[in-house]
């Protein structure tokens, strides 16, 4: 392995270990901060301005723009699989942290995406696809 594709590889699991973390813990912050019932679209403006909700939102913007990171440089394939962690995670939470009742057909679900994730994540490197820009190798042979 060379010293750039170690480099890639630390990079991609930083910045997906941010793109799980901040998903789960916005959610979590957003649910948590959210009223029981809102009437009217004027009462979904003005929870944005509660402390818990906003921090949720906040949150998920960093969930937006690390997940946008990390698919810049890695394959849709690998990081979709990879993130989806995170449901597990949020399922996870919600059960400890809203004592939300989770039904054993969840459960099975939630340990499919567990082996997914173990499968996609213990394969290929994050990036298996030549970017758009680079020369492919007919069109430099054809130029000479």
């Amino acid at each position: 392995m060379t010293s750039e594709s170690a480099r890639l590889r630390w990079k991609t699991w930083i910045c997906a270990a941010v793109v799980i973390l901040s998903n789960v813990t916005g959610n979590y912050f957003l649910k948590r901060g959210m009223p029981d019932n809102l009437d009217t679209p004027l009462q979904y403006i003005t929870v944005l301005f509660r402390p818990m909700v906003s921090l949720g939102v906040l949150l998920l913007i960093l969930w937006l723009a690390s997940r946008m990171a990390l698919l810049s440089w890695a394959d849709l394939t690998y990081v979709l699989p990879v993130t989806s962690i995170g449901y597990v995670l949020v399922a996870i939470a919600g059960r400890i942290w809203l004592h939300e009742q989770i039904s054993n057909r969840r459960w099975v679900g939630i340990a499919l995406i567990m082996a997914g994730v173990a499968l996609v994540g213990g394969g290929t490197a994050p990036q298996t696809t030549k970017p758009a820009d680079a020369p492919q190798p007919d069109a430099v042979e054809a130029g000479r």
